[in-house]
């Protein structure tokens, strides 16, 4: 599924309500980050993201500790983990939208802390269940797509020009709901929805996508339908670099490269898909006996 890359030319105008909208949601989180001066980088260009020592904590309690991570220009990352394992802080580490209490992470070669996230958060696609909560239920389909080139949720004054108005009804046509551009979002289907929020997340044409559980909720054959499309977004060469969070191995698409498993807020194994996902991993992961098998690129898990 070919992202042609066309220029996203900022709107003009809705400058305060786009600041209010984005920093309402995360901007507390990144101390002295709106405006910081960059810092020198000396990460490796083709690294994505970098977490050196990372650790999250909140009122005391541990989220993430201790994690070492790299994502590479040309890699498709599953993150797998029970809930509260930390999959969604991690997300939020590599989105820049979390500061880590220890150790530093790099995200497309800016460190998280030294850098203007709000000019760095256009470089990276994100879909998360809470973006998708503050889509209005009577947004035009194609305007929910088209405003995050602007990081805004619910079109207001901004202007767009037909450059943008054209990438955003390309996307939405790849992911197979282009006759959709009209109808209001709330109207949708929770499969429909899904590829919406995903269309909006390629809207900039991101260097980094991020999708925080996009099967979630959906039906077998809406999280078939979906993993077929992130499958040809997996084996684009164009497409950015993509990391998934989900619970479920089923939903890994084909095409995925590699994976992160998640315990209690720790790295219990990583690296090649295929060497990663055995029994003996993913049992430690979710703690309990599990059979692992493979079906060409699809997997499935069980009790054993």
């Amino acid at each position: 599924m070919a992202t042609h890359h066309m220029a996203v030319t900022p709107p003009v105008g809705g400058t305060s309500r786009a600041a209010w909208l984005d920093g309402a949601v995360t901007g507390d989180l990144i101390p002295g980050a709106a405006g910081a001066p960059a810092a020198p980088s000396h990460v490796d260009a083709d690294l994505v993201v970098s977490l050196d020592g990372v650790g999250v904590k909140r009122s005391g309690t541990a989220l993430v500790r201790d994690v070492d991570w790299q994502v590479e220009l040309d890699e498709r990352w599953v993150v797998l983990g029970p809930n509260g394992a930390g999959k969604t802080t991690l997300l939020n580490l590599a989105a820049g939208r979390l500061y880590p209490t220890t150790g530093t992470v790099h995200v497309l070669g800016e460190r998280i802390g030294r850098t203007d996230v709000n000019e760095l958060r256009t470089r990276i696609g994100l879909s998360t269940a809470t973006l998708a909560e503050r889509i209005p239920a009577d947004e035009r389909v194609v305007d929910v797509v088209v405003t995050a080139a602007w990081a805004v949720v619910g079109r207001w004054r901004e202007s767009y020009d037909r450059a943008d108005e054209a990438r955003a009804q390309a996307l939405l046509s790849q992911l197979g709901i282009g006759h959709l551009a009209d109808r209001a979002y709330g109207t949708l289907s929770e499969g429909e929805r899904k590829r919406v929020q995903i269309s909006r997340a390629l809207m900039t044409d991101p260097e980094l996508l991020l999708l925080d559980e996009p099967a979630a909720g959906l039906d077998l054959g809406g999280r078939e339908d979906l993993v077929g499309r992130l499958a040809e977004l997996a084996y684009d060469p164009d497409a950015p670099a993509l990391v998934l969070v989900t619970h479920h191995v089923e939903e890994i698409p084909p095409g995925f490269t590699h994976a992160l498993l998640l315990r209690e807020g720790g790295v219990v194994a990583q690296g090649l898909l295929t060497e990663t996902l055995t029994a003996d991993n993913l049992s430690k992961t979710f703690g309990l006996p599990l059979v692992v098998e493979r079906s060409g690129e699809r997997w499935t898990a069980r009790a054993a």
